[in-house]
C-alpha cells in the first residue's frame, strides 16, 4: 500500500486546541482519523485523544496485516471508543462525561471505508470532483436534508450536533464504502473549523490543483484568516493515494520489526499527559480487550 500524507493542526482564538488527529498503518492497511474535542464539557483535548488511542490501539491488534472486516472494525470500534469516555468519566468522578467527534477512514487494498460522528467530515476529491463527503450529525445538515433550508444559506443551529461520542445515548455512527480508489484520489479529513470558514468547492479546488503538502497549509491559513479573533481550531489530515504494492522506502523504514507504525500515541502533549498518565492509558487499552471479549470479537478468526 502506497499512499503521501499531510497534516496539520493550529490553535485558533481558543484557549486550548482540543482537536486531534493521526493515522497509523501495516504494510497492507492503514487507518487515518481526526476527532474535535467539543466545548462545553470537561477535557475536550482528553476526548478526543482517547478516541483516537482505542482506534489505534484496536487497529494494532486486528490488522495483521489486513482487517477482516474494516467496516465493521470502524463501526464496534468507535462505539468502544464512546464507552472508553463514559468509563473515564466514571473514574474520574466527572460531574459531565468529556464528549468529541470523530472521523476515520480505512485503506486497504485498493478501496476505502470510513464512518464518522458528529461534524468533523471526510471529502474524497477525484480529477478536480467532489466524490464523496459526509453528512454531519447536525440539526442544520438535518434540515437541509428535509429541504427545510437552501444549500449555502445561512443555516439555524449550525453547530448543535444531535449525536457525539461521550454522550449519556448511544452514539448515531455513519459508515461507507468499500469505494475502489484510483491512483492519485485524494482524501481529507478536517474539523469544523476548516469547512466553516472555507466552502466545499473551494477546498475541492485547493486540493485537486496543488500538492496536498501546499493545498492543506494554505487552506489552513485561509480559514484563520476568515475566522477571525473567534476563529475556531483548525484541524486537517490529508492522504493521496498512490496505489497498491510496496510502500515507499521511507514508509518502510517507518514500519520497524514490528510491521506497525502509528503517530497517534506519539501525540500526547503536555495537558494530556498530566490528565492521563501511563497506567492510566494502559488501564483504558485492558477495558478495551475486555470489552472485545465479552462482545464476542475476540472469538472471530
Amino acid at each position: 500500500m502506497r499512499f503521501d500524507v499531510f497534516q496539520v493542526s493550529r490553535r485558533g482564538g481558543r484557549e486550548t486546541n482540543e482537536d486531534r488527529m493521526g493515522y497509523c498503518f501495516t504494510r497492507e492497511a492503514g487507518l487515518f482519523a481526526l476527532a474535535d474535542g467539543m466545548g462545553g464539557h470537561p477535557e475536550g483535548e482528553v476526548a478526543a485523544q482517547i478516541a483516537l488511542q482505542t482506534l489505534a490501539a484496536l487497529f494494532q491488534q486486528e490488522a495483521r496485516p489486513v482487517l477482516e472486516d474494516p467496516q465493521r472494525f470502524l463501526q464496534e470500534t468507535i462505539l468502544i471508543a464512546h464507552q472508553q469516555l463514559l468509563r473515564y468519566a466514571e473514574g474520574k468522578g466527572l460531574s459531565d462525561t468529556p464528549r468529541t467527534t470523530v472521523v476515520a477512514c480505512i485503506l486497504q487494498g485498493n478501496q476505502a471505508w470510513w464512518a464518522h460522528c458528529g461534524d468533523s467530515r471526510l471529502y474524497l476529491v477525484r480529477s478536480a470532483k467532489l466524490i464523496a463527503r459526509t453528512r454531519d450529525h447536525s440539526y442544520s445538515e438535518l434540515q437541509e436534508a428535509l429541504g427545510r433550508v437552501g444549500r449555502g444559506a445561512d443555516a439555524f443551529n449550525r453547530n448543535v450536533l444531535f449525536t457525539c461520542l461521550g454522550s449519556p445515548g448511544k452514539p448515531m455512527v455513519d459508515c461507507q464504502g468499500p469505494l475502489v480508489m484510483e491512483p492519485s484520489d485524494r482524501l481529507l479529513l478536517c474539523s469544523d473549523g476548516l469547512w466553516g470558514s472555507i466552502e466545499d468547492h473551494e477546498i475541492v479546488q485547493h486540493i485537486a490543483d496543488k500538492t496536498i503538502s501546499e493545498a492543506v497549509p494554505d487552506l489552513v491559513e485561509q480559514a484563520l484568516r476568515r475566522g477571525g479573533a473567534r476563529c475556531d481550531n483548525v484541524t486537517v489530515l490529508a492522504v493521496e493515494w498512490e496505489g497498491e504494492g510496496e510502500p515507499s522506502g521511507d514508509t518502510t523504514q517507518n514500519l520497524g520489526n514490528s510491521g506497525f507504525a502509528s503517530t497517534i500515541q506519539g501525540a500526547l502533549d503536555a495537558d494530556l499527559v498530566a490528565a492521563m498518565d501511563d497506567e492510566e492509558i494502559e488501564r483504558a487499552v485492558r477495558e478495551i480487550n475486555e470489552a472485545i471479549r465479552q462482545s464476542g470479537r475476540g472469538a472471530r478468526r
